[in-house]
């Protein structure tokens, strides 16, 4: 009595078995919820932690108070498993802070400025004054 032996694959079948095995352990890896964002995490808590040294806080910051609800959002994407969202969301606030650095650093010049022109501006009454020359 001969054993029954099932008739081989022709080559081409079994590469095709092979590739479609490949791409189904491909989307299985796709499939997988990316690392959560750390670093992105970290540059959004920094720079919303340089803005209070600079005491924007100080200052009311709308820019800042939306970078530190973007940040609890983004938290809040990472206990949801929403890794890309809360990347997304990490990375906002560190721009959002980052601009409210800017804006308060941008407001401190100007007065620093204008009040350097208001002081140029009495020194030269005061020097037209001391010449008796009119203003």
């Amino acid at each position: 009595m001969q054993a029954f032996c099932p008739p081989r694959s022709p080559p081409a079948v079994r590469a095709r078995h092979a590739v479609g095995v490949g791409a189904l352990l491909l989307l299985g890896a796709c499939a997988s919820a990316p690392p959560e964002p750390t670093l992105a995490l970290q540059g959004a808590e920094q720079a919303i932690a340089a803005a209070d040294r600079a005491r924007i806080a100080d200052q009311a910051s709308p820019e800042l108070h939306e970078a530190r609800d973007k940040l609890a959002a983004a938290y809040g994407a990472v206990r949801q498993q929403e890794m890309a969202q809360a990347e997304r969301l990490a990375n906002e606030a560190r721009v959002d802070a980052e601009l409210a650095s800017a804006t308060i650093e941008t407001g401190k010049a100007r007065a620093v400025n204008d009040e350097m022109i208001h002081s140029d501006a009495m020194l030269q009454q005061e020097m037209q004054r001391k010449e008796g020359v009119a203003p």
